[in-house]
């Protein structure tokens, strides 16, 4: 339901065993976010970087990855990652998602693997998502959506284990978050389930593109 086995063997294969260990995400957002050779994308919690090295290699030496944590010991040990996988485009931020360390118009993509829900401010993840889009950028992450009937004895019972079960959003929630944060076309299809009142879910949205 997390971690590495979410990933193909054939993109396992292509990063360090460290990468791939280090992953506790709900689902693979590469596989989705349909990168293209000179993009430039943007991982939010990125970890131990598996998913931002998958996107380097994706978007290839004339595209760049960003990866952004908050946590110096998940940085160093991306950073490894990366010198092990040889990637030169991919730049590490230090920072939280509430509050992205870059400018507006900055990023093609913005992808994510099961960490917005942790988030305390999710309308402020998803307004800062938006903002650092280019006009026309797509969002594609990977996350947990509750289900509608979930109550407070179930969600205060995850928390006693996981946040990412305790701080999902429901379906319509996530919906009405993404369109309040300026992004339109949202698609939400659930891929597997992480818990009885609970899922997996590829999430898309896009950012208005400029009009004439």
């Amino acid at each position: 339901m997390f971690g590495a086995g979410l990933y193909g063997e054939a993109a396992r294969g292509e990063l360090p065993d460290t990468a791939t260990m280090a992953s506790l995400g709900c689902g693979n957002p590469t596989a989705v976010a349909e990168l293209a050779a000179g993009e430039t994308v943007l991982d939010l919690g990125s970890g131990g970087g598996i998913d931002v090295l998958l996107s380097a290699k994706r978007v290839g030496p004339s595209g760049k990855a960003y990866g952004l944590d908050m946590t110096d010991e998940m940085l160093a040990l991306a950073r490894e990652n990366q010198r092990k996988a040889g990637l030169e485009n991919v730049e590490w931020l230090r920072g939280e998602i509430e509050s992205i360390p870059l400018p507006a118009a900055t990023v093609d993509v913005v992808i994510s693997n099961c960490v917005i829900n942790l988030s305390g401010d999710k309308p402020a993840v998803l307004a800062e998502a938006a903002r650092v889009l280019k006009p026309g950028g797509r969002f594609a992450i990977s996350d947990v959506i509750a289900d509608e009937d979930m109550d407070d004895a179930t969600r205060a019972e995850m928390a006693q284990w996981t946040g990412c079960i305790a701080g999902a959003l429901t379906r319509r929630q996530f919906e009405a978050a993404l369109i309040a944060a300026g992004l339109e076309d949202v698609e939400i299809t659930v891929t597997h389930r992480v818990h009885e009142k609970a899922a997996s879910a590829i999430i898309r949205a896009r950012k208005p593109a400029l009009t004439a």
